[in-house]
């Protein structure tokens, strides 16, 4: 799964690099269990005190404007320690896809919603926009391969990919701002980088395929920034366009 998808999206590596960029992949996914853990278990806010947040003035000055911003990001192994991070600087609510199983659900749930304003279930649309139009910020990532929700076909490293058209949407409906938003581990400290863009120009357009088009793109960006801490175990390719044979 995870070198199928690599070799996919980096045609130009050869095996040697392909093995390298594996090898880095499952240590990081690996690492990702005691980030997610430490993140949810230790309450201090001291382990992100030295933490410096590259272009926090953009999201600054759109809370000081009462503007909504949906903050989008990709699925990587820091996800939850950036969230927790940028959490303790703002107050930002978070979409997520709820766990089958009851007590990973009430687990997961209960410890983002100690630094987070809110958790809204990624089925929970009225409610996002409400949060929105009411100036709130949202965290989410649109990478994934939902099989619910409106989507279309956009590049992703070139390959066609199922893409909820929800950022396009979200952004039509409640007139919020939208940020790029990347989290990188680092071996020395701070040990974390996270990094916010300035609010998208033009956007939302009234084309869903360009916007969804121009969202892929930018977190393809921040996978090329660190290819080695994507979640290159998820089935991205899995759908495919009518006559393409599967993918995995």
């Amino acid at each position: 799964m995870v070198e199928k998808n690599l070799r996919a999206c980096f045609p130009d590596l050869d095996n040697a690099a392909i093995e390298q960029l594996l090898k880095q992949n499952y240590r990081e996914t690996g690492m990702m269990v005691s980030q997610t853990l430490r993140t949810f278990l230790n309450p201090s806010p001291k382990i992100f005190k030295d933490l410096m947040i590259e272009g926090k003035q953009h999201l600054q000055q759109c809370l000081d404007n009462g503007q909504g911003v949906l903050l989008v990001s990709g699925h990587f192994t820091a996800l939850d320690v950036g969230g927790r991070a940028i959490c303790e600087q703002f107050p930002i609510a978070g979409v997520y896809r709820p766990h089958k199983n009851a007590v990973q659900e009430y687990i997961v749930k209960k410890s983002r919603l100690r630094y987070a304003k809110k958790m809204f279930s990624r089925d929970e649309l009225k409610g996002i926009i409400r949060y929105l139009k009411q100036g709130g910020i949202v965290w989410y990532a649109p990478d994934q391969d939902y099989r619910r929700g409106q989507s279309i076909f956009s590049n992703f490293f070139d390959i066609p990919a199922s893409t909820i058209t929800a950022t396009h949407q979200l952004a039509k409906i409640s007139g919020c701002q939208v940020i790029f938003y990347a989290v990188k581990r680092l071996d020395q400290p701070p040990y974390y980088q996270l990094s916010l863009s300035k609010p998208l120009e033009n956007f939302p357009s009234k084309d869903a395929q360009q916007d969804t088009d121009r969202i892929n793109q930018g977190i393809e960006q921040m996978v090329k920034a660190a290819p080695d801490q994507y979640l290159w175990v998820h089935k991205r390719f899995k759908t495919r366009p009518e006559g393409e044979g599967k993918f995995y």
